[in-house]
């Protein structure tokens, strides 16, 4: 059966066979000439050993001729479609008593026209007849074009060949949408690696694979043990910046918050617990005490990253109420920094709790987290005490320089502007260690008083003429 050639609408091509890929070089005013993919003798489209002529027809048959191509049934049959179609169930006598059985392939044009749709035809079965997957499928873009095809002519061996090539090496973002669109027609069996890729249900189906999980191995990791802790603290403070759901960054800097927060807690208390601090001469006691002090210092700083990190973003509200509920670790705070101990081991501690407090006191004074007014009164209840003790062991800042402390007595001044007058009231007497010898130094106690003073001498139910 000769080569059928129809005319192209529009354009005519000449198509190189030298390694069996068709390609086509655009020429108006040239006819089409017949295509010939490359034979091997004795095998693939060897027409003197073939006992099978294969005509692959285009669905529109007035935009790209036909192909003949001269294949062997015995290679055939590795593929499960034309193996029934080989089947004696199918099989019609020969009329030209060749011995020659003619198939016929119907194609669907692939999404460029001026392309025809054949290359993959022509590698996949070139593929039955030589099983060379190594040598075939060498890119993603050769296995992504032939794995439909394999996939229409059953041939599982190339579905295999070719889901394993894309299963084992990277792939770019378009690669990987044409591979998600190709998931679906495969077994399940098939698709499980490659879903494992790009699906956390598929690689395992618990929380720690999704994209929560991920966040808060990076948090950790970024707060534990990274040898190169501030680049790594910035490269994830990226991606929480940068990261599409911010409901999902909150959730994960919440449960890193109140671990770290367990964590002080839990230190601190061994360190202010009544029983380990009557050690007396113990060596082996004391040098466990200075481990929990030290340990917790280290902590707070971590705590003192995610605190920055949750005001950046603005999802600081649970942070900040569960900073107001702290009470034992107030407590235990001001029972350790009273005990002269904790300069000779943990000399920072006082001003790096104060910063923490300070950056959740200043959210809520600015108005970037909306805390209700109970928790903004326990804020200041539970952690004034607190800063009045630190002001006393601190050093010194040195004259024009404002201290963290300072800053955080005027953060809660502001606060408890905000609070009912009563309680303003009790709060500002537990203020007045905010003043200084020379009472020129201390405006913002002066500015709060009178604040207070106003409002209290203001008549009952006055109200601003509309």
């Amino acid at each position: 059966m000769s080569l059928r050639k129809r005319k192209r609408v529009g354009s005519s091509g000449r198509l190189s066979s030298s390694d069996g890929t068709l390609t086509e070089e655009s020429s108006p005013s040239q006819p089409s000439p017949p295509l010939h993919p490359a034979s091997s003798l004795g095998g693939f489209n060897d027409p003197a050993t073939a006992d099978v002529l294969l005509l692959l027809q285009p669905d529109d048959p007035d935009s790209f001729q036909s192909l003949e191509l001269h294949l062997h049934s015995a290679a055939l049959r590795r593929s499960r479609y034309f193996s029934a179609l080989l089947s004696d169930r199918w099989h019609h006598p020969d009329p030209g008593g060749d011995g020659i059985r003619q198939l016929f392939l119907k194609i669907s044009p692939a999404g460029d026209l001026r392309c025809p749709p054949f290359d993959a035809y022509v590698a996949v079965l070139r593929l039955l007849h030589t099983l060379d997957f190594a040598g075939a499928i060498r890119s993603v873009a050769d296995a992504l074009e032939m794995l439909p095809v394999a996939l229409e002519l059953l041939f599982d061996d190339c579905v295999r060949a070719c889901v394993r090539f894309l299963e084992a090496v990277p792939w770019t973002e378009e690669e990987e949408e044409g591979i998600l669109s190709v998931i679906p027609f495969l077994r399940e069996e098939e698709s499980r690696d490659l879903l494992a890729r790009v699906s956390p249900k598929a690689a395992a189906g618990d929380w720690n694979c999704t994209s929560e999980g991920m966040l808060c191995g990076l948090i950790h990791s970024a707060i534990h043990g990274h040898p190169n802790v501030a680049t790594v603290k910035a490269f994830v403070a990226k991606l929480l910046r940068d990261y599409s759901s911010r409901d999902s960054v909150r959730r994960v800097l919440d449960q890193a918050f109140l671990l770290g927060l367990d964590t002080v807690k839990e230190l601190l208390g061994k360190y202010a617990r009544p029983d380990f601090r009557m050690a007396g001469d113990n060596d082996e006691r004391e040098a466990i005490q200075r481990l929990n002090l030290h340990a917790t210092m280290v902590n707070v700083k971590h705590l003192h990253w995610l605190v920055e990190r949750m005001i950046e973003l603005r999802v600081a509200d649970t942070a900040v109420k569960e900073w107001s509920e702290q009470t034992a670790l107030a407590a235990d705070l001001q029972k350790t920094f009273r005990d002269d101990a904790w300069k000779n081991i943990a000399p920072g501690l006082p001003t790096l709790v104060a910063r923490c407090t300070c950056r959740l006191a200043n959210s809520v004074a600015s108005g970037s987290t909306l805390a209700p007014g109970q928790v903004r009164m326990k804020f200041v209840k539970n952690w004034l005490p607190v800063l009045n003790v630190c002001r006393d062991v601190a050093s010194p800042m040195p004259t024009g320089h404002k201290s963290v402390f300072q800053e955080l007595e005027e953060t809660f001044l502001r606060i408890i502007s905000t609070l009912p007058m009563s309680y303003a009231q009790e709060l500002l007497q537990q203020c007045l260690s905010f003043s200084t010898r020379n009472v020129d130094d201390c405006p913002h106690l002066t500015s709060a008083f009178q604040t207070w003073f106003r409002r209290a001498n203001r008549p009952p139910h006055d109200r601003i003429a509309s």
